[in-house]
């Protein structure tokens, strides 16, 4: 008998321990029913209800709940108001589209550990009688979704209610919209775990903005970013040393000397190769910025915290750096923007040849354009070699290039579009390029590449990799490839990729960037002695063959 209560004290208690909720379980799960109702069930979606004001007064409801029963009483009685939900014959119709599915995950939904069997059937039920055609919350412009009809609260801090709103729009915006969602670092399931209790101790501006933008960068997307004038000015600073600088090995090399406005000397000299900022290396330096700072790897972090590295709101800057064979620490004084002049700068020419035989073509991709295209193609067309260089963003010249350079019509990219009938869905077609082209180029088509390589510079080299005689040399792209989302989150500019591509084979491009046929990046040696080392790389494999 003594064993039998015993027994019977310990099943109540682990079963009442187990009905017991945390309140970053509420959340989570609020989020995600949230959303869910907001894209899937029809009278949301159509807009017939203030949403956000449901989300405020469900964050007060929700407080009052201690357990299992009690969570999921709420939730009956909250979808029971939205009104029935009709069958959707159309929802169970079947199409021809190639469906990729690695983001497609309602698992969460089955959840008994948070949900009865009751709200299960209901969540399913919705999700397949979901909404199909127009929705209010977003749009579709060509295959690119645009989101639409979000209140906004301002950026500056609020409340806790208003905070969470934010948390809850751009964690549903990620789950139903981010074709790379499954490519993250973390799981965004977890993602969302571990922002919650962040979110929830907000109580100022500075940690506002610092909150979103971490919660941005969990998106491992080079595409992403979110400006915040707080971040910048107060985060990295206004003022600057007033120099140039290339990055090399973990090192900066001084690459030009601007002036400024009161004529003060610089002690930095041309050639000076920094290693050292305010008592932190640079590589430690990328460390302290990347969790503010969204990219798809760690290159991608270093191109985009590369040009914060002299900013400051102090007067100074203490350097270590090496001058010719010696180790030096000074204090370099900073300026405003306004205050540094920076010269001017040399246009650089959008084609020419590089050789005294005209034999070998170069052509910047970062400036020619759709105009240029003709009189380029007719100087350059007898030539043995072009190089083409991405290091850098081209401006919509792939169509045309394609059909002057290649011999025909080729299978070039595969991109995945949002199904908007079924969000978290998306499906796959293949791009072809190019058409029967006899007169094609019949030269080495030389592709320079880097970090800066991204996005339709990313899918300009592909297209270049078609011709039969193509070699991409340079250092591995930014990995970020697709078009993008652009949209506000508290009142601040963002945005994330919202179309996925890939090889036409499906491998992946996203986070791994294009790997180079030959691998070679620039040097501090290289960079002190004025060398452009990748393109020097490139001259070398057309005149050896390797």
């Amino acid at each position: 008998m003594r064993k039998f209560s015993l027994f019977v004290i310990i099943f109540l208690s682990i079963n009442f321990s187990a009905q017991n909720l945390s309140e970053t379980q509420k959340l989570e799960s609020l989020c995600k029913v949230w959303g869910f109702l907001k894209y899937y069930h029809p009278s949301v979606a159509k807009g017939n209800l203030d949403w956000d004001n449901q989300l405020f007064l469900k964050l007060n409801e929700i407080e009052k709940i201690n357990d299992k029963n009690q969570l999921n009483e709420f939730y009956s009685n909250w979808i029971d108001s939205l009104g029935r939900v009709e069958i959707c014959e159309q929802c169970k119709k079947e199409d021809n589209k190639l469906y990729f599915l690695k983001n497609f995950d309602l698992n969460w939904i089955n959840n008994q550990i948070i949900f009865s069997e009751n709200i299960i059937q209901k969540l399913s039920y919705i999700q397949n009688n979901r909404n199909i055609g127009d929705h209010y919350y977003f749009g579709i412009g060509g295959r690119k979704v645009f989101f639409r009809n979000e209140n906004s609260y301002g950026s500056k801090f609020m409340s806790k209610e208003i905070s969470l709103l934010e948390l809850f729009r751009y964690w549903n915006y990620v789950e139903y919209f981010f074709p790379y969602k499954y490519k993250t670092d973390q799981n965004w399931n977890d993602v969302l775990t571990e922002m919650i209790p962040k979110f929830l101790i907000i109580n100022n501006d500075e940690s506002y903005h610092l909150t979103l933008a971490e919660l941005v960068t969990k998106t491992d997307d080079s595409h992403a970013f979110l400006f915040s004038p707080f971040i910048s000015l107060h985060q990295y600073g206004r003022r600057k040393i007033p120099v140039e600088y290339s990055y090399a090995e973990g090192k900066l090399v001084v690459t030009k000397i601007n002036s400024n406005k009161f004529n003060e000397e610089n002690l930095l000299k041309i050639g000076d190769v920094i290693y050292d900022v305010n008592g932190k290396t640079i590589p430690q330096m990328v460390n302290s910025f990347g969790k503010y700072i969204p990219a798809s790897n760690s290159w991608g972090k270093i191109k985009k915290a590369k040009n914060l590295f002299l900013f400051t709101n102090n007067d100074s800057i203490a350097i270590k750096l090496e001058r010719d064979g010696q180790n030096l620490a000074i204090k370099v004084k900073t300026y405003l923007l306004r205050d540094i002049i920076n010269g001017k700068i040399a246009t650089p020419e959008k084609w020419k040849f590089i050789d005294e035989e005209r034999k070998i073509g170069y052509v910047n991709m970062g400036i020619i354009e759709r105009k240029d295209l003709e009189e380029m193609y007719k100087n350059l067309k007898e030539t043995e070699s072009i190089i083409f260089d991405l290091r850098n963003y081209p401006k919509q010249t792939i169509l045309p290039l394609s059909k002057l350079l290649l011999p025909e019509n080729t299978i070039y990219y595969q991109f995945n579009f949002p199904e908007t009938n079924y969000l978290s869905k998306f499906y796959s077609r293949k791009n072809s390029i190019g058409h029967r082209n006899n007169d094609y180029y019949k030269g080495n088509v030389v592709v320079l590449v880097d970090e800066n390589t991204q996005s339709q510079a990313e899918t300009t080299t592909m297209m270049f990799k078609q011709h039969p005689k193509a070699k991409i040399i340079g250092s591995n792209t930014s990995g970020a490839n697709g078009d993008i989302i652009r949209f506000n989150i508290a009142d601040l500019e963002t945005s994330f990729t919202g179309l996925g591509a890939y090889y036409p084979d499906g491998r992946e491009t996203q986070r791994i960037g294009i790997i180079p046929d030959i691998l070679i990046k620039p040097t501090v040696k290289g960079i002190k002695e004025g060398k452009d080392e990748v393109l020097e790389r490139a001259l070398e494999y057309i005149n050896t063959g390797k």
